[in-house]
């Protein structure tokens, strides 16, 4: 299994002064030293971390694979296009939330989302779509001809008892079969950290994990590579 370390939160703390450290794209080429396998950045539509500068040095200067979270707005597939990253990653976007906090409805815009990914087809952009791990999501993703889904694990991330949590494991496997089975790619992430990410290695579907918040915490601790070194050992069984 692969891990791309998301570099948001390194942006958060950044702009939680408003100044220049730490700065997201230094995080991003330490991440690749320590072993990660690509690097993911959301640029949101109010830039309240990432910002467009960091998205054009990102791409210029890191030497894995970019993966870029966006709302599929026209603004942002225009970025997106220009920028070429290896893989795009649709999620939804509220200006509230403090991170995303819920899948894509890909049942109510199959027609729309199809078209999206059409279009980054057309430039060569492959696409995966954030949902939950719900079946009519699933298959309505298919519907779209995206290349990959992320699951969304935020649930089991946030289980209150190990009931709740093996349960919302237990979706996220089926989910992660039902997408194989159905001619799609499968990463995972939201809320993972060095603990509960344990259960989601054992899933043979999914290819790769996006995780971000939990490396940013633990680099407070003991560092940014080692924190990303330590991880890449548990993603990948090593």
């Amino acid at each position: 299994m692969k891990l791309s370390v998301n570099v948001d939160h390194v942006a958060t703390l950044r702009e939680a002064r408003g100044g220049l450290e730490p700065d997201p794209v230094t995080a991003a080429h330490i991440a690749e030293i320590a072993g990660a396998d690509g690097i993911v950045c959301h640029l949101r539509e109010d830039r309240r971390h990432i910002k467009d500068r960091d998205l054009k040095l990102l791409r210029e200067t890191i030497k894995t694979k970019l993966d870029l979270e966006m709302a599929a707005t026209e603004e942002m597939i225009k970025i997106a296009i220009q920028t070429h990253p290896e893989l795009v990653t649709l999620v939804p976007e509220r200006r509230l939330e403090r991170t995303t906090e819920r899948g894509l409805n890909v049942v109510e815009q199959v027609s729309f989302l199809s078209d999206v990914v059409s279009e980054f087809h057309k430039h060569n952009i492959k696409v995966s779509l954030f949902v939950d791990p719900i079946p009519d999501q699933v298959e309505a993703s298919a519907k779209t001809g995206a290349d990959f889904i992320e699951i969304h694990t935020g649930e089991y991330a946030n289980a209150k008892d190990e009931k709740t949590q093996l349960e919302e494991l237990n979706k996220i496997k089926e989910m992660a079969k039902l997408a194989h089975q159905l001619g799609l790619r499968v990463n995972a992430g939201h809320g993972l950290n060095y603990l509960n990410v344990i259960p989601i290695t054992k899933i043979p579907e999914i290819e790769e994990l996006s995780i971000g918040h939990a490396i940013v915490a633990r680099a407070i601790f003991v560092g940014f590579e080692r924190a990303v070194r330590e991880m890449v050992k548990i993603v990948k069984g090593i």
